[in-house]
């Protein structure tokens, strides 16, 4: 059975690259649709893998067999050659033999100009790809060069390519790096940054690859869309283009050429855990310190409330419920304050946000104050996210919070979810270490079938185990103690936290017992290539929030190889077992050897949130000699607790998503669809 979105994948195709703004139609699936595709998407990757992998493998075959031709060719040769398959390939669109030699002519193109050649299992990525799947390959295997592959395919047919990635640092130097390789080609080469004017962006976009990250082109396609209005259909965009006699873009100022090809890198980053948040486009109002008064009593206000009695605080759900008592009690507190105040919606609404903004964003985790200033930390990746904002007023009440000067309130002109905006690329795929932890959703939403790429070499990375207690000061005392033996031994060790306060807080610790760390959380977020890359330096600690770094190489120095590699220690379980994953997939890249443990508490975050209350007295008096809770039972409560957090996330990026459908009737942006 297809889905209607899968339906409308093939007329997608057919749009081309001429037409004036290329994307295909967004279709809403039903339920019974829903359920196949999420159970099809589970059961792939152990199953459709084993065929489709012996019919890359046959493509590799030919990829190889191309190349012996290709390497005896001069540089000019070279070119005519890759001229004389684009010029193909513009009439001819995926013929087996054709992609092969693609696939050939980047590979040697790579080895030439960048030192690079291609492993076969990278020729298989490729090749997964090119049909539209999610790749899924193990840290360090190359996920940056298999992406060169279908780029350099899909833009000598034509097709304009975006290669998306999580921060400017990674499409910066895979563009730079990669630009002799595409220029050997006849491709042009476009980056898109953060800061830059319209101009240089069009001129981006208007290269046959485009490196960008996911936020920054997101948001150029809401810009475009405003500019577009009701004139988005592809009619309206034909006859116009007619009328006029020159093509839409020149004379409306558009950034895109549409959706074509797009590439994610750390696929399931983007697709899955930045799409709980739905992105807006807005304008600033003023009068931002006019408005400080009513933030102020806002607060002061939801700090005379009482949890339990006035209002009840939805952890899991990090959303406040107020309650028929404390509904009377705000009424009774806001007697006498401005004309606002008296409108039962609105100051109900002002002080849920004023009490989320007390009791749930917290500084250190969900944002820091740098110069006097605000700013969000992504908590998938521990990165600043520069020149963000929560709406609803959250933002400014947090400002008034920390005493820092109250920045404008925004009006929202646009907004899409991640799950609108990238399933409306004609062809979508992508690549990420962790993938079949989601690949139901993945299939559901993206239509994204994922496929487990092998290792180039085996893997040598070893778990040392699990270690659960039933308070953090004894957990961060395994920590410091696990961290001194692996030193002394001369190996580097890397501690992940989800905080920039838990970060700090071990670092603290680790200097008091004499040892000298390398902290790297949204403080020091502008040297994160430099410090996550020395890593791997004998007897080096790095201790990084979350992921951060991620997209970096550790290079490990060769004595760290011989005591047995990168050390990585994980201090609190994350709401979801593939983030974990990546964690531990820093150690042990490319068959070099590598260990990993994790060493937890009761007191973390996530088991707090989810676990029954029962279940945590009951283990707290569990072997209090060493405070160490049996490992069955410890493995027991993380894989519970992140079930529940992963199906409210699951939930939430639904919500979103229905939440997005049904703005799109109401905001005069979206046209027609």
């Amino acid at each position: 059975m297809l889905s209607a979105r899968a339906r409308t994948r093939g007329a997608g195709r057919n749009l081309a690259a001429n037409a004036p703004y290329v994307e295909r139609p967004d279709v809403q699936d039903n339920a019974l649709d829903a359920a196949l595709l999420n159970v099809w998407g589970r059961v792939a990757p152990y199953t459709l893998s084993r065929f489709e992998r012996a019919r890359f493998e046959r493509l590799a075959d030919l990829v190889e067999a191309y190349e012996q031709h290709l390497v005896t060719m001069k540089d000019d040769a070279f070119r005519r050659k890759a001229d004389e398959l684009r010029s193909r390939l513009l009439r001819f669109v995926n013929r087996p033999h054709d992609i092969a030699l693609a696939f050939a002519l980047a590979r040697e193109a790579a080895h030439r100009h960048a030192g690079m050649r291609h492993f076969r299992v990278q020729l298989i990525g490729g090749a997964a790809l090119m049909n539209g799947a999610l790749a899924e390959m193990q840290t360090g295997e190359g996920k940056t060069l298999t992406a060169l592959l279908p780029a350099v395919a899909a833009a000598l047919m034509g097709r304009p390519v975006h290669v998306i990635t999580v921060n400017d640092y990674l499409a910066r130097r895979d563009a730079e790096q990669l630009r002799p390789v595409y220029g050997a080609l006849g491709l042009a080469v476009g980056l898109v940054q953060h800061g830059q004017e319209s101009r240089e962006r069009q001129l981006a976009y208007a290269c046959d690859v485009t490196y960008c990250t996911n936020k920054e082109l997101v948001f150029d396609y809401l810009r475009d869309r405003l500019t577009l209005g009701t004139r988005r259909t592809q009619p309206r965009l034909l006859a116009e283009q007619l009328v006029t006699k020159s093509p839409i873009g020149r004379s409306q100022r558009l950034l895109l050429r549409g959706l074509h090809v797009a590439i994610v890198d750390e696929a399931d980053s983007v697709l899955i855990d930045e799409a709980r948040t739905p992105l807006i486009l807005s304008s600033g109002q003023d009068g931002a310190e006019d408005e400080r008064a009513t933030y102020e009593a806002a607060l002061d206000i939801a700090r005379r409330l009482v949890s339990g009695d006035d209002f009840h605080l939805l952890t899991n759900e990090k959303r406040i419920r107020l309650s028929g008592p404390g509904e009377y009690r705000i009424a009774e507190l806001a007697s006498g304050l401005p004309e606002i105040w008296t409108i039962r919606s609105a100051r109900e609404d002002l002080i849920q946000q004023a009490l989320c903004a007390l009791h749930i964003y917290q500084r250190d985790v969900q944002y820091i104050v740098v110069d006097g200033k605000v700013q969000i930390v992504d908590e998938f990746t521990g990165r600043v996210m520069p020149d963000r904002s929560w709406e609803r007023g959250i933002h400014q009440l947090i400002e008034v919070k920390e005493n820092c000067a109250v920045t404008e309130r925004r009006q929202t002109l646009a907004r899409i979810t991640y799950q609108r905006f990238f399933r409306r690329y004609v062809h979508l795929c992508g690549m990420t270490g962790t993938a079949v932890e989601a690949a139901g959703e993945l299939h559901t939403v993206y239509g994204l079938r994922v496929m487990r790429i092998p290792t180039n070499r085996p893997l040598r990375r070893a778990d040392v185990g699990t270690r659960t207690y039933v308070s953090g000061d004894m957990k961060w005392k395994a920590v410091l103690e696990s961290v001194a033996h692996a030193t002394r031994r001369g190996r580097a060790v890397l501690i992940g936290t989800r905080s920039v306060g838990s970060s700090e807080h071990v670092c603290n610790l680790l200097h008091q017992a004499g040892l000298r760390p390398v902290i790297l959380n949204a403080r020091q977020d502008r040297h994160e290539a430099e410090i996550i890359a020395s890593a791997g330096q004998p007897g080096r600690i790095t201790v990084a929030t979350n992921m951060a770094g991620r997209g970096t190489d550790i290079r490990i120095h060769p004595w760290v190889r011989k005591e047995g590699g990168l050390h990585v220690i994980l201090t609190e379980y994350h709401e979801s077992r593939r983030i974990d994953r990546q964690l531990f997939g820093r150690a042990g890249r490319q068959g070099d050897p590598g260990s990993y443990e994790s060493i937890v508490s009761l007191d973390d975050e996530l088991i707090q949130r989810f676990a029954a209350r029962w279940l945590l007295r009951l283990l707290a008096q569990v072997n209090k000699s060493t405070g160490e809770i049996p490992l069955g039972v410890g493995l027991f409560l993380r894989s519970v607790c992140q079930i529940a957090a992963e199906r409210t996330h699951a939930r939430t990026r639904r919500v979103n998503l229905a939440d997005d459908y049904r703005f799109r009737a109401l905001l005069g942006f979206a046209g027609s669809e």
